[in-house]
Formats: C-alpha cells, sequence, structure tokens
C-alpha cells in the first residue's frame, strides 16, 4: 500500500521541520486515517530527503512512533502502519482511543527492543540446538538458559544459587509460588493490584502492610499471622524506595523465626541510575526467598520470559506444578535468550538502555521543575517510573480522567492504594522521547491548573 507524499510533505510548515513536528505529522495522519493500517512508508533517507530534513528527525520520528505502537518495523519488510494501537503495561490491553502521550507505567522503550541482536540469537541457537531438544521441554527451562541465568543473577544481583526455574513471565512464577503458601499472605502498601489478584484467585488471603521511606514496616508484619510476604526489596513499587539494610536484616529474622517465605519481586532492579547496586535480597537468607525476575523490564513484556530461584525444599514441588500447568516454558526463545546472555548482547542492550533511560528521566524532572515547582518528585534513582507528589488536598483520581480527555495517559497513586494517603501521579518515562516527556508535562501542569 502507498500513501501521496507530495500531500504530507506540504503539510510540514518549514517552522515546523523538526524532529517532533515529522512525528507529530505522522502521528496525526494515522489517527485520522490519511495513513491505513499496512500501509508502507519511505525509508528514513527517502523520506528526510523530501522533507528536507536530517535523516536522524525520521529516524527518531520512526522509533518514537513504534514505541507508541502507531508503526511496525520488520527487517527485510521496512517500516509500516500498526494495525492495533498500542498496548498497556503488564499484559493489560489499553483502552481503543490513541493516547496522545501514554505515561502508563510499565513499559520499557519497545522501539529500542534488538531486533537485530535477537533474530541473530534466534539463528545461532537453532544452529547449536541438538533435535532432542524440539521434543517437550524440560518444565524447569532449558538447561542452557538456567545456566546463564544462574551466572548472571550470580554476577549482577548476587544471587546464590545453583539452579534456576524458567517461567512464562512474573506472571506465571508468581503464580507457581502462589500454590506453595497457604492462608494469609502480606502484601506492601501501597502496591500493585495484579499481584494481589493474582494470590487472591489462589485462594490466599491478602493482608496490606505498610511501607514508609525504608521500605516495608517489618514490625507491623510481625503482628499479622501471615507466614509469606511479597516485597519489592530493590525498588518498591510504586515509590521506589530501596528496603533499608535494617528492615531486610529484620525481614530475614522474622522470616527465619516463623519458617515463613519471601517472595522478592526484582522486576527492574538493573535500571539505576543515582545510586551503586545493591544485592538481592535473596543473598542474605536463600533458604527462606523465593527471587522472582523477568525480562518484560529490560527487553519487552512479548518475550514472555522470566524466572525463579527458589530454596531447595521447593524446587520439586514448583517444577511439578509447572509441568501440570503448561509442559515447560517454549525452548527455542530459551535458547534464544541464553545465546544472548552468553555473548554479552544481554549486558550491552541494558548499557545503552540505561543510559537512555536516565535522559529520559532527567527530561522528565528538569520539566517537572520548571512548570510543576510545587509538586515532590519520588523514587528517581532507579527504575522506570516516577511518583510526583501533589499538593494536599488535590484528587489524584480526577485529575488522571481530566488528563485522560486531553490524551495524557497517566496512572494516579489511589489506584495502588487500599488505605487513603497524599495524593500523586505515577509516570512512566522509558516510552517518550525526551522532547515528548517535556510536552507531557506541560499538558499536565495546563490541565492541574486550569
Amino acid at each position: 500500500m502507498t500513501t501521496n507524499w507530495t500531500t504530507f510533505r506540504e503539510l510540514l510548515l518549514p517552522e515546523h521541520q523538526r524532529r517532533r513536528g515529522v512525528e507529530a505529522e505522522l502521528r496525526r495522519a494515522v489517527r485520522d486515517g490519511r495513513l491505513l493500517p499496512g500501509t508502507r512508508l519511505p525509508s528514513s533517507r527517502d523520506l528526510a530527503a523530501q522533507l528536507g530534513v536530517a535523516r536522524g528527525t525520521v529516524t527518531s520520528a520512526y522509533t518514537q512512533l513504534v514505541a507508541e505502537g502507531y508503526l511496525t518495523t520488520r527487517r527485510g519488510s521496512g517500516t509500516t502502519v500498526a494495525s492495533l494501537g498500542p498496548a498497556g503495561a503488564c499484559g493489560v490491553p489499553e483502552p481503543p482511543q490513541r493516547w496522545r502521550y501514554n505515561l502508563r507505567p510499565g513499559l520499557p522503550a519497545l522501539g529500542a527492543f534488538p531486533r537485530a541482536d535477537w533474530v541473530a540469537a534466534h539463528r545461532a541457537a537453532l544452529a547449536e540446538l541438538p533435535d532432542d531438544d524440539l521434543a517437550y521441554p524440560d518444565p524447569a527451562g532449558f538447561l542452557g538458559l538456567r545456566k546463564e541465568i544462574v551466572d548472571y543473577l550470580s554476577r549482577v544481583r548476587a544471587v546464590v544459587a545453583k539452579d534456576a526455574v524458567i517461567t512464562n513471565g512474573a506472571a506465571d512464577g508468581l503464580q507457581l509460588t502462589a500454590r506453595i503458601v497457604n492462608g494469609s499472605i502480606a502484601i506492601e502498601e501501597p502496591s500493585h493490584f495484579g499481584g494481589e489478584n493474582m494470590l487472591r484467585s489462589h485462594g490466599l488471603v491478602t493482608v496490606p502492610v505498610p511501607v514508609d521511606d525504608k521500605g516495608i514496616r517489618v514490625d507491623l508484619l510481625s503482628k499479622t499471622d501471615c507466614k509469606a510476604v511479597l516485597v519489592t526489596a530493590a525498588h518498591q513499587f510504586p515509590l521506589g524506595m530501596v528496603l533499608h539494610p535494617e528492615r531486610r536484616r529484620a525481614l530475614v529474622e522474622w522470616a527465619r523465626e516463623r519458617d515463613a517465605l519471601i517472595i522478592e519481586d526484582d522486576y527492574d532492579a538493573e535500571h539505576r541510575y543515582d545510586r551503586p547496586a545493591l544485592g538481592a535480597l535473596q543473598a542474605l537468607a536463600p533458604e527462606h526467598v523465593v527471587y522472582q525476575g523477568t525480562t518484560s523490564k529490560v527487553l519487552a513484556p512479548a518475550l514472555r520470559l522470566g524466572w525463579l530461584v527458589v530454596p531447595e525444599r521447593l524446587r520439586e514441588g514448583i517444577v511439578q506444578r509447572k509441568q501440570y500447568n503448561d509442559m515447560g516454558t517454549g525452548t527455542i526463545p530459551q535458547a534464544a535468550l541464553a545465546h544472548l546472555l552468553r555473548t554479552g548482547g544481554y549486558d550491552r542492550h541494558l548499557r545503552r538502555t540505561r543510559a537512555l533511560y536516565r535522559k529520559r528521566r532527567d527530561a522528565l524532572l528538569e520539566a517537572v521543575a520548571e512548570h510543576l515547582p510545587a509538586w515532590q518528585p519520588i523514587g528517581v534513582a532507579a527504575g522506570l517510573h516516577v511518583v510526583l507528589r501533589m499538593p494536599d488536598g488535590t484528587d489524584d483520581l480526577a485529575l488522571k480522567s481530566r488528563l485522560a480527555e486531553r490524551g495524557v495517559h497517566v496512572w494516579a497513586l489511589a489506584q495502588y492504594t487500599r488505605t487513603p494517603m497524599w495524593p500523586g501521579l505515577v509516570l512512566g518515562y522509558a516510552a517518550l522521547t525526551p522532547d515528548r516527556l517535556r510536552e507531557a508535562v506541560r499538558e499536565i501542569a495546563d490541565v492541574a491548573v486550569a
């Protein structure tokens, strides 16, 4: 399918011939139907020549619109208009509307996915894979990937492990773990309702335990009858604090005294900017911690690849449940990830995206300081999102609704709380360029003060 680029070129006035002008007009052309699903766009070099802009201007626009879901790109097939709208975080589809600014937390920069490296890893893995490995997979996971994951976690997160269990993402890992927990389980307050709903679906009673600036209140946890707890120790979600060393020791002591289980969700610990790396909680008590990780925040949620490191006494039961559930995770993508880890591609991608996300975070914070000086950024040292504490008395849910009417997608802090607390917005910044983030903050400020 082709389109009349002379008409489109005429829409870009000289004063708009900047990267965000190309990006905005492409986005508008998709929205109003001038660029239909399946339309193949010119190469970045060709379009740049037609519009009289730098090639990097078009490349940047294409990358951003791929990340937002307006365009798709495949090696050898060029860039085309997507058939479906952008998808939401954590596997939850977005409403059918297209957001002008999608700041929902939970997504990495999908346009930065290392497609060429992933294709090369698949080819190499298939070339090396014995025929026998194309049979039904080992429910514990492909042995080659398990070895690479153990090496990676030991090197990067100080995890103490001899083996791992490969899962279909973090959700699969959590539901496998939920089946070995009885009665009630403590969760952080605030926290993501997705994890709580998963636990409840397995018949567990969830008990919210407040967090403060040092993390979960272990003193209050000790007053419950729970023998399990789900924590985000390295980067609490959504508030972003690190579990304080004193709290880490207290939590481990609680687990040992009660023979309890700590489920450590290490969902985005690799993304840190202003603080040194902190080892996983699991290293302090491997016999009491189920460690959970995933590729969703480093590569992409679509891969559905995650892992568990479990106490040895629980491993056989979890592997057996994995076999009953789905006969194991697909071998070929596991082999590809193993190749990416073994050859350093995973680390290189992480270094690139860490620098990318830091620039985006800094742009967001600079814009907040300029346009919303009374709002306090929280949890800025790591991760892919930031919480903006709003002035007391502000209705964050009402502001979220007003922003949605303007095409700005954010989450209110109230969407993660079970008891009232201060108002705030939870903004994901990984998927938007610095210019788009600045524009989004200006839009938020316009609506907030209106």
